[in-house]
């Protein structure tokens, strides 16, 4: 990676009389020593493409583009378009898109990819509430990324990272996938305009396949967001208000499944997630033949 000049974050949006949009959570990350780590996180081989979510003023995608073979940047705020364009011109590698990542197919972004490519991988910088979307998005796409670099709120990272015991709905629909951990943190000194929070570098590094088996996917996403819509309450209980079944559905659905009705989403591992998944679709196949 070849070193770069400075880039002037607050004058560059000052010469076209702009500011960082707090709506989008726009706080670009504008320490040097930051930058190369995120992409040295993401250990970008030689001629390697490179998708970036959140490209903002290019201040990433410049490293990116030093040692990827080709960076697709997209970035949502149009107003931002013409000075990234202007900071990305002596880059020949790199091409923008204007749009929203969870409007756009995957897919049909790595086939824009010249050559044809075997792999690509993933770097973005995200706000919180867009987190799980983009992950999901991203990895249920016929051409899966090979592996995620996102810099997110260091508290997110961790939820991200939590292990049985700990496991929010977000650490699930990413240890589905990958293998997630924190490689850097990032102090909030390191972004303008500063952020309250200091940041952390997740990096995901994605299984053969996922750990729920692909056809039963959305069944394991809408158990999930039952079991953990309401947090204090049992799974019994969860699963039934959540997945609108009586309560005696509920608890004989987890019980043959080998999973005490008394416990909390939190405490299931993806083993017994996958064990639940596979009673419910069971239990749905046997309640349709008998209908019939």
């Amino acid at each position: 990676m070849r070193s770069l000049p400075p880039l002037n974050i607050p004058a560059l949006l000052r010469d076209y009389g702009l500011r960082p949009n707090k709506s989008l959570g726009q706080n670009f990350l504008v320490d040097d020593p930051a930058l190369r780590r995120v992409v040295d996180a993401a250990e970008i081989s030689a001629g390697e493409a490179v998708l970036e979510i959140g490209a903002g003023l290019g201040s990433l995608t410049r490293y990116l583009a030093t040692a990827a073979g080709q960076v697709t940047a997209i970035e949502l705020d149009g107003n931002l378009i013409p000075p990234l364009t202007e900071v990305l011109a002596p880059f020949d590698n790199v091409k923008i898109i204007q749009g929203d990542i969870l409007d756009i197919n995957p897919d049909q972004l790595t086939s824009d990819f010249q050559p044809p490519i075997v792999s690509y991988l993933v770097v973005a910088n995200i706000p919180f509430y867009i987190t799980s979307a983009i992950i999901r998005h991203l990895l249920e796409a016929e051409q899966k990324p090979r592996r995620l670099v996102l810099t997110v709120q260091r508290e997110v990272a961790e939820r991200i990272c939590a292990r049985s015991g700990k496991l929010s709905l977000l650490a699930l629909s990413v240890q589905v996938y990958g293998e997630p951990r924190i490689v850097t943190k990032i102090p909030a000194g390191a972004f303008y305009p500063t952020p309250k929070v200091d940041s952390a570098v997740v990096r995901i590094d994605l299984f053969p396949d996922p750990l729920i088996p692909p056809s039963r996917i959305p069944a394991f996403f809408d158990l999930a967001k039952a079991g953990f819509s309401q947090k204090r309450k049992t799974l019994g209980n969860s699963l039934s208000a959540g997945m609108h079944w009586p309560k005696e559905k509920a608890i004989q659905v987890l019980e043959n499944a080998g999973i005490d009705p008394q416990r909390r989403a939190e405490t299931l591992n993806i083993d017994e997630w996958n064990k639940l998944v596979t009673q419910s679709v069971q239990e749905k196949q046997t309640q349709s033949k008998f209908d019939q």
